[in-house]
């Protein structure tokens, strides 16, 4: 029904702009332009300077056709190619695919393919698998790609080049745009970054540009951070496209220290040298700072606030980053969030508690960020809250603006994963009285190591095709330094006789290395009446294993 609040009051170009972290850079390149933006070895960048580099990039894919719906895949460290990357792929409406570095050459091809990928960014670190992945792409599947070499200042390894292009000359060779545009309905695609899911069948998480941008604020209010944080890039910005941290700092004016190799000496003396006070990790990436030397530390004066997602943390990792003085945020999240869409917010009482119980109230992970409209536990079939009492047990759900638009290509996916108007996690975890949610199984038998997910069933498909192999299943086994590793138990075929050396290297052949079980263990595997695999008795026998 019409009021009179609707009568020539309509939306103009004076009051209303679609939604995009594109304007993010605009701001700080317009305000904050002499100030530092990116650092990486020996080369620096000021926020005018980025933005041109970033609107030089967007003028050299516009001239390849890059517009509206095209796809940009980018195979890249976290370098400052990749920052840009962030910036100029969604400033042409084109959708950002950051393909994940550790893949095989086969899966990249297929991801490829599947999003319909017109240009490839590439780093030369990466050329044999990329060279291999280019070549399945036109064979198998009738596709090719302009293909842009990154030569990296800080890279001094092998890598022939691939492309037609070197990217800095590319740069180089195309005028800025005058501005960097951003979609004109803010409901568009600005990325597809690919999860395994539960069946090892890639999925192709479809994110939009308002989603992006309300969750780069609310990294911002989360961590309440301050303008020019110097921000370290200790995770990799292919995974949900750097947890939209990317855009967070150009929303601060601040500086994204880049940083190619992820080891502890490398990070703490980034750290010392350029006054670091923010990054994000795994689990791992935290233990390695617990352990090590203290005289590593030792520049180090500033306060250092760091956020942890991934496998839910052991209470050592949190205690032992309190102890060594840096303050740990916990998050949680998918890649159909934006990353992390829940944190663990500290309250002012918890200072008070013991360490052990602040240690515990922290490991949770927590509620919903504060732009996000809805996250709780439901009952997976009747869609109703679970009592608030840590005991009963649900699924995770989340609904709002932070929500993925859904998957790319799969609407029997799409329609699943949104049933009943929530999207499901598969994460199964209990509500304390506070609200603050603990999972406390993951439903769909992902395995998190090191952040990243691994298919249980696509290791468990790896391992079938061994003809040794009669039963075989994967779960997960709790690792001090990776959150999680592949854990397979293994039942053979009569007669027939294989190592677990013969295993890991028949799974080496199928997987990319870091899904390559760990542990390979031949024992009777529990099943059902129904013949059934009881992967939850596994899952209880894993957690009995030392070391």
């Amino acid at each position: 029904m019409s009021s009179i609040f609707d009568q020539h009051l309509d939306k103009n170009a004076a009051n209303f702009v679609a939604l995009s972290p594109v304007s993010f850079v605009e701001r700080s390149a317009e305000i904050f332009g002499d100030l530092p933006a990116v650092l990486h070895g020996q080369r620096r960048y000021n926020w005018a300077q980025t933005r041109e580099r970033s609107a030089r990039l967007a003028a050299a894919l516009r001239a390849h056709g890059v517009g509206r719906g095209s796809s940009v895949s980018v195979m890249l460290s976290n370098t400052p190619e990749m920052v840009e990357a962030h910036y100029a792929v969604p400033a042409l409406n084109a959708v950002l695919n950051t393909l994940n570095t550790r893949l095989d050459a086969a899966l990249l091809a297929w991801q490829m393919n599947h999003c319909e990928a017109q240009v490839l960014i590439t780093d030369r670190e990466f050329a044999p698998t990329m060279m291999e992945a280019l070549r399945i792409l036109k064979v198998e599947h009738g596709r090719e790609v302009l293909v842009i070499d990154v030569c990296d200042s800080e890279y001094s390894g092998a890598g022939e080049r691939l492309g037609s292009f070197e990217y800095e000359a590319w740069l180089a060779a195309h005028p800025p745009l005058p501005a960097l545009p951003g979609p004109s309905d803010e409901w568009d695609a600005i990325a597809v970054s690919y999860t395994s899911g539960t069946t090892g069948d890639p999925k192709g998480v479809v994110t939009h540009h308002r989603g992006a941008y309300l969750n780069a604020v609310c990294n911002a209010a989360t961590w309440t951070m301050p303008h020019f944080p110097t921000y370290l890039w200790t995770l990799p910005m292919f995974h949900c496209n750097g947890w939209c941290f990317p855009w967070t700092i150009a929303l601060l004016g601040g500086t994204h220290v880049c940083l190619r190799r992820v080891d502890a000496a490398s990070i703490l003396e980034a750290m010392s040298r350029h006054g670091v006070d923010h990054y994000c990790a795994a689990p791992i990436v935290h233990n390695l700072l617990i352990a090590a030397p203290a005289a590593q530390r030792a520049g180090i004066r500033q306060k250092v606030r760091g956020m942890v997602a991934g496998a839910a943390p052991p209470a050592s990792m949190i205690e032992g980053m309190a102890q060594i003085g840096f303050d740990i945020t916990h998050v949680y999240g998918l890649t159909e969030v934006y990353g992390p869409a829940s944190v663990a917010v500290k309250r002012d009482q918890w200072a008070h508690e013991t360490l052990a119980e602040q240690t515990r109230l922290n490991a949770r992970q927590g509620v919903r960020y504060v732009l996000q409209e809805g996250m709780t536990v439901l009952d997976p079939e009747s869609l109703r809250e679970i009592p608030a009492d840590g005991q009963s047990m649900g699924e995770i759900m989340f609904r709002g603006n932070i929500v993925m638009k859904g998957y790319l290509k799969n609407p029997a996916g799409t329609e699943q994963a949104f049933q009943g108007g929530w999207f499901h996690t598969g994460d199964l975890a209990i509500m304390d009285p506070d609200r603050y949610v603990k999972i406390k199984d993951r439903s769909k038998d992902i395995i998190i190591s090191g952040g990243e997910n691994i298919s249980s069933l696509e290791v468990e498909d790896a391992l079938y095709r061994h003809p040794a192999v009669m039963t075989c299943a994967v779960v997960a086994k709790p690792d001090a330094r990776w959150g999680e590793t592949p854990l397979a138990y293994v039942e053979l075929k009569p007669a027939a006789e294989v190592s677990a050396a013969e295993l890991t290297a028949h799974c080496k052949s199928l997987l990319a290395g870091y899904k390559v079980p760990r542990d390979i263990r031949f024992e009777a595997i529990p099943k059902t009446s129904t013949g059934k695999i009881q992967k939850s008795e596994l899952r209880t026998r894993a957690k009995q294993i030392v070391g």
